[in-house]
């Protein structure tokens, strides 16, 4: 009895692996199949409020729908975003926990003596994402109401005008450095745990001046709440087209923005890799991201961009890139 039990359990086996095979079904095949089987984060290591901040809930609204699972969104700032790119580096490599990031995850090898991470080494890197511009902005109080005008008051304020960045080494940081460096001036500078809260300072006049992205800044500007003066790329944005560029109007050849990216921890499964790359590209050709980055005055990149390879190259060349502008500088972060 026993033996013929045995006998039928191995022939009901044998069977429905025949069926799975006869249906074109391999076990790689259902094990590939098989994830994600619970919610998906994306951590963003600033707070929340900001332009990355947007860009996660856009990407992760999307994915949510090419994946067939939950894709939430977790803020952890401080540190210039080192403390939550830490924690991506020591999160276990199973595809659930993500991170969206910006030119800032290049910066920090420079910034930070005791980096407790490598940018690159210790990554994966799933693919960019879009390359939004910065706009020079300022409290809705504020006297000027042309770039010309600005500087002007920046010169003659220089004792006790102030500007806002979100944090050591972070895009609005970068953007507000070159900017003074081109004009030759040193204002008190003012440092927030990201853009959020920077913006809501800027909003309420207690900052005067802060270098935001256009994800930020369109809304604040249209709904007259901050005064924009000039864009920081080499084109004017069409969500802002009233704005100059500074490269036409005051500062030849000024050109900055904020690239932004998704990472994982270093060592995803290849299951986990073949359907995060194929969303994430999916993701930037959703007709409501793209309407929506369109309103914010940016798009998603071009999809050879959004790929581990070339997201590795690009980060690898953004790294030594500002390595040296931060070195020569002699800006730390804190």
């Amino acid at each position: 009895m026993r033996s013929l039990s045995s006998r039928f359990l191995r022939a009901c086996v044998q069977a429905t692996v025949a069926g799975l095979v006869l249906a074109g079904v391999t076990a790689p095949a259902l094990a590939q199949s098989a994830w994600p089987t619970k919610p998906i984060t994306i951590l963003v290591p600033s707070a929340a409020g900001g332009p990355t901040d947007t860009v996660a809930r856009l990407i992760a609204e999307s994915m949510t729908k090419t994946l067939g699972q939950t894709v939430i969104v977790e803020n952890q700032g401080g540190a210039g975003g080192t403390i939550g790119m830490a924690r991506i580096a020591r999160t276990p490599a199973d595809g659930y926990t993500l991170a969206i990031w910006h030119i800032a995850h290049a910066t920090a090898p420079a910034l930070y003596d005791t980096l407790k991470y490598d940018p690159v080494a210790d990554f994966d890197h799933i693919g960019r994402i879009t390359d939004v511009p910065m706009t020079i902005v300022s409290k809705s109080a504020l006297p000027p109401t042309s770039i010309g005008e600005l500087i002007a008051w920046m010169k003659a304020n220089k004792a006790t005008a102030s500007f806002g960045h979100a944090g050591v080494g972070s895009a609005a940081h970068l953007c507000a450095l070159l900017f003074m460096s081109e004009l030759d001036l040193q204002l008190a500078q003012v440092a927030y745990r990201g853009t959020g809260p920077a913006m809501n300072d800027l909003v309420g006049g207690q900052i005067d001046l802060l270098c935001d992205q256009t994800t930020n800044t369109t809304n604040h500007i249209k709904d007259g709440r901050i005064k924009g003066y000039a864009v920081t790329t080499k084109s004017r944005v069409s969500s802002l087209p009233d704005l100059p560029t500074l490269d036409e109007s005051a500062m030849k050849g000024f050109e900055v923005s904020a690239w932004h990216a998704m990472w994982a921890p270093r060592g995803l499964p290849k299951e986990a890799t073949d359907k995060l790359v194929p969303a994430l590209q999916a993701a930037l050709q959703d007709p409501k991201v793209i309407e929506r980055f369109a309103s914010l005055g940016t798009a998603p990149v071009p999809l050879a961009l959004a790929t581990p390879d070339a997201l590795k190259a690009q980060l690898t060349a953004e790294v030594d890139k500002w390595g040296k502008v931060i070195r020569a500088a002699g800006v730390k972060g804190n």
